[in-house]
């Protein structure tokens, strides 16, 4: 089931010479941890804004949970955390979650205390939690929106940046609650610049660039390179490498392993028997990865003029930026 849907979303600012989006389709899938990529400048922010119904589409259509997003019912069991706080400093860190949940429509004070309670000891809050929010660190009042976006105990929950100012280890810590998030069958949609975090936890990922699609698929696919292999066994035989070379392309070659480009799984197959016909042992093969960030630069690469040069080129107001 398809809890995010946007059909040929666009949104145009300055009478239509910006295109912050532009004709965007995507679905995401219950469940799931989805990442939202893209250079500064993409539509990310433009896109978040509109599902969450801070802004209206010039074109096109969204849907969460099969509801227009125009409409207030599909919010209902949404959570939040902005990349930019507003929290009202003067409350302690306990009042904002209180403060948090009856805007949420919560109204059970029991059920509220105890979600409070847990949600300030899981993200290491709970010593804190009468202490004025204005005396808190930028990490601190980040552990702190990730409680008040979870503090509903919302189905979907929308995540812009959440580890911005986290020192490594709280980085950790909310990895490990996104995965566990995810065991409850909670869907998240993250948004955020640090592409090996968001290559450690989500199971999708969709780039934008100038407000289009311009890549999306499984983790796992983007960090996987189509028929390459690292074959770890010794191969100080030279003789053995020009074998393996008559066969296919040898990327790297060395005494301990070799990394292959084959046209077809079979061909790898009869490399690991000409391997075992000179009688050398096989530790493993191990398909080769790409990191995340490297299909995010080729992806933009390939997509022509990234973001940075637009905007160099063309002056945006604040109200036409993405």
């Amino acid at each position: 089931m398809a809890i995010i849907r946007a059909e040929q979303l666009s949104k145009h600012f300055q009478r239509g010479k910006v295109k912050a989006l532009d004709g965007l389709t995507l679905s995401v899938e219950k469940g799931s941890i989805f990442g939202l990529l893209g250079p500064n400048g993409a539509g990310k922010t433009t896109f978040l804004k509109i599902l969450l119904g801070l802004l209206r589409p010039t074109h096109g259509q969204a849907f969460l949970f099969d509801i227009p997003v125009q409409q207030h019912r599909a919010r209902e069991k949404v959570g939040f955390l902005p990349e930019n706080h507003r929290f009202p400093l003067y409350l302690n860190g306990e009042d904002f979650l209180f403060f948090c949940a009856r805007l949420s429509g919560m109204r059970d004070q029991d059920q509220i205390r105890k979600n409070a309670e847990r949600l300030l000891k899981r993200v290491r809050m709970w010593e804190w939690r009468k202490v004025i929010i204005k005396k808190y660190s930028k990490g601190m009042m980040q552990r702190l929106g990730l409680a008040h976006a979870l503090i509903s105990d919302p189905e979907l929950i929308f995540l812009d940046e959440p580890t911005d100012g986290v020192d490594p280890i709280g980085r950790k810590e909310i990895r490990d609650l996104l995965l566990e998030l995810k065991q409850q069958g909670k869907t998240i949609f993250l948004n955020s610049h640090l592409l090996s975090e968001v290559e450690s936890v989500c199971d999708e990922v969709v780039i934008l660039n100038r407000g289009k699609v311009v890549l999306q698929g499984l983790v796992k696919k983007l960090t996987t390179l189509d028929r390459r292999y690292r074959i770890h066994a010794d191969f100080q035989n030279a003789g053995l490498v020009d074998a393996i070379r008559q066969s296919c392309d040898i990327i790297e070659a060395k005494p301990t392993y070799v990394s292959v480009a084959v046209p077809s799984v079979r061909v790898l197959n009869q490399i690991i028997d000409e391997i075992r016909r000179a009688g050398v042992l096989i530790q493993s093969v191990i398909p080769e990865r790409q990191s995340l960030e490297d299909s995010f630069i080729l992806a933009i690469q390939q997509d022509g003029k990234a973001d940075f040069d637009q905007v160099a080129l063309e002056p945006v107001t604040e109200e036409g930026r993405a």
